[in-house]
């Protein structure tokens, strides 16, 4: 073989082998070990491929010594010093460790049999064996990089059937990958998800080796463990306890790959797991936005995992994961349109699942934060943030967490992670939970808000929520109260109460195809802001100021847009936002909307112990008239607004342009 040589004496080759591999395989010679393992068939293993690593234009460019990781390239690095970053970002020397690239080389390697991938990949992990300690990084990154090559090995031996490979290399591989999975038993992280990624990376090279000495053990302990992690990471709603969007779904892909592999190879796991497998695929389903692509609450990329459902479908045979991973082209809808996960406090309402009037793309959809911060260090100060998608556009974003890195002129970490770059209310311009330097990088200092979800309601043609965050960095409580008037649109009330006053900043982040194309209108008492596909409108109030401002959001690590911030300011002791989310597919309508006085028990009633507003919609010729009625207090007793008078926490009229009821809704 051209290319990279491996140097063996025959006493060390015999001695290695002996040492490495079980019996009868530990008297066999390098050449015979790798013939067994291109030939054999009794063990079935598949690889999984990330596609943004593993891209072709990737590989090419690293078969030239180009490296790129999240839009940076590096180039010349040959021979690579592994241990010198040549980034400021330390994910970028991650990437390089983790391997993603071999898997990609050996998909080339069997696309085109052109033996420049297997000769780069034998020369980069050689170079990898002889220069790097195995302490080098956090053991996440081995767990990573110990996939890789079990799945590059995949492409280059068991499927290429390892043509001119060297059986030296051979066996300083299979030595080096045994040599890794046991540190990593010894050095497992304690909890999470990395450590459900290194369990699955020792669970993976037991059941692909068990020629090897030590594979009987890394079995037995990763099933033990596994089974203690499902439990112990997943909360009772299903949700990941980091409560990230993005991670759920990681973890998710792991135990799925490995349930798969324990099923061709008649592994048994205890039902505990696929319960809370199913558990998890349900919340995958209801987090997916019409789009087919999941928000990126907390930490991680906006991205889509449907494989994953079509995956649990494959498992359990569950009709709605493969009604939701087709977006509406085969399988059976859900049977509920809205639905909570309480434990996580994340609580997602949509109009419906495409098996009505409208296309399933179509739909709308928002999905609430009403839970804790989540455990480990993913979690964004972000309580009471939504995220809403509607006719296939995501109007109203999340703006993700574009980079982990701290350096440079602007800390983007804490830009993106900080309450001010989400869709709640800010007060006196503070995040919800302290964050401050501490040495080398900021780090939460305090407490992290109370938060309750009073009331969630779902019934057909609305639904209703109301959650409470109340912080430590300020004498403050804010309600959020959202009402979805299925399937158009929503109310969204946010209640701040305080003794003294305080400067209160409510942030709508909106796409980047919403920067220069958003205005705000004066018109008939309503305050309107005008984005592409969607309007928010406010009654018009003196002591509300509305502004446009320039954000970010970020999809995918290292990448940010321009996206305009809409804001609407106050300082007082007590207000009561009252806005109107709006999202329309084509013909924009024309929406107004005012404050209507209440009563309660014949005499006024202030806006942050009661409010009520009538909503004015003209679209496509007609003329509706929306009322809406939202009590602050828990007093009862009769409330009246306009020609209503009633007893309900909520109540929702809508008439048509001669004043005829066509229906109502009502939450006691």
């Amino acid at each position: 073989m051209s290319g990279v040589q491996v140097q063996y004496t025959h006493s060390h080759l015999a001695h290695r082998t002996h040492s490495l591999f079980r019996e009868p395989y530990c008297q066999w010679t390098s050449t015979e070990i790798l013939r067994h393992f291109c030939e054999r068939d009794s063990i079935a293993y598949f690889p999984v491929i990330d596609p943004m690593e593993t891209q072709r234009k990737k590989i090419e460019n690293i078969v030239r010594d180009e490296f790129e990781f999240n839009g940076e390239t590096q180039c010349n690095l040959s021979p690579i010093r592994w241990t010198h970053n040549p980034s400021q970002d330390q994910e970028w020397l991650i990437l390089l460790h983790k391997f993603y690239y071999a898997v990609g080389l050996g998909m080339a390697f069997t696309h085109t049999q052109d033996r420049r991938y297997l000769e780069k990949w034998v020369g980069l992990t050689d170079s990898w064996i002889n220069l790097v300690p195995l302490n080098f990084l956090p053991s996440d990154v081995a767990g990573r990089r110990i996939q890789n090559w079990i799945f590059a090995h995949y492409f280059f031996v068991t499927q290429g059937k390892a043509e001119n490979l060297d059986p030296e290399f051979y066996i300083k591989f299979l030595s080096s990958l045994s040599q890794q999975v046991s540190y990593l038993c010894q050095n497992l992280t304690p909890a999470r998800n990395h450590r459900t990624l290194e369990l699955c990376s020792i669970f993976l090279a037991g059941v692909v080796f068990p020629e090897l000495r030590e594979a009987s053990n890394w079995l037995e302990l990763a099933q033990t463990e596994l089974v203690k992690n499902i439990q112990s990471d997943l909360l009772p709603d299903g949700v990941h306890c980091e409560l990230s969007t993005d991670y759920h779904h990681l973890v998710l892909k792991n135990y799925l790959w490995v349930r798969r592999l324990a099923l061709i190879n008649q592994i048994i796991f205890p039902a505990v797991v696929d319960e809370q497998i199913k558990k998890a695929l349900e919340f995958a389903l209801y987090a997916h936005k019409p789009d087919g692509v999941i928000p990126s609450l907390s930490d991680g990329d906006s991205r889509g995992f449907l494989d994953l459902l079509e995956q649990g479908f494959q498992l359990y045979g569950h009709q709605e994961f493969r009604y939701a991973a087709l977006r509406g082209m085969g399988g059976t809808p859900p049977l509920e349109r809205s639905k909570g996960f309480p434990d996580s406090g994340y609580y997602i309402l949509r109009s419906g699942w495409g098996d009505g009037s409208e296309p399933y793309e179509d739909e709308r959809y928002l999905i609430f934060d009403c839970g804790p911060l989540g455990a480990g260090n993913h979690g964004h100060f972000d309580l009471l943030s939504f995220e809403m998608a509607a006719y296939g556009k995501s109007l109203i974003i999340d703006p993700g967490r574009y980079t982990y890195d701290e350096t440079g002129q602007i800390n983007w970490r804490v830009r993106f992670r900080e309450t001010a770059a989400h869709n709640t209310v800010l007060v006196d311009g503070k995040n919800q939970t302290r964050y401050v330097f501490d040495k080398t990088r900021f780090k939460i200092k305090g407490p992290q808000p109370d938060h309750k979800l009073k009331t969630f309601v779902t019934q057909k043609g609305f639904d209703f929520l109301h959650g409470i965050a109340c912080s430590h960095e300020y004498p403050v409580i804010h309600e959020r109260k959202i009402f979805f008037a299925s399937p158009e649109y929503w109310i969204i009330s946010d209640i701040l109460v305080a003794e003294e006053a305080h400067t209160y900043d409510l942030l709508f982040h909106l796409s980047d195809e919403a920067w220069g194309k958003t205005s705000i209108v004066t018109t008939e008492n309503s305050l309107v802001i005008h984005a592409p596909h969607l309007i928010l409108a406010q009654p018009d109030d003196t002591n509300i100021y509305p502004t446009i401002e320039e954000g970010a959001i970020s999809r995918t690590y290292a990448t940010k847009h321009v996206a305009p911030i809409v804001k609407f300011s106050s300082k007082m002791p007590c207000i009561c936002f009252q806005t109107i989310v709006f999202p329309y597919k084509n013909d924009r309508p024309d929406i107004l909307v005012e404050n209507l006085p209440v009563s309660y028990q014949n005499r006024p009633c202030p806006s942050d112990q009661a409010s009520a507003l009538c909503v004015t919609i003209s679209q496509h010729g007609q003329i509706m008239h929306d009322y809406y009625f939202v009590r602050h207090t828990p007093l009862p007793g009769k409330y009246s607004f306009g020609t209503f008078t009633h007893e309900e926490t909520v109540r929702f009229i809508r008439m048509d342009g001669t004043g005829k009821i066509l229906f109502q809704h009502s939450v006691s």
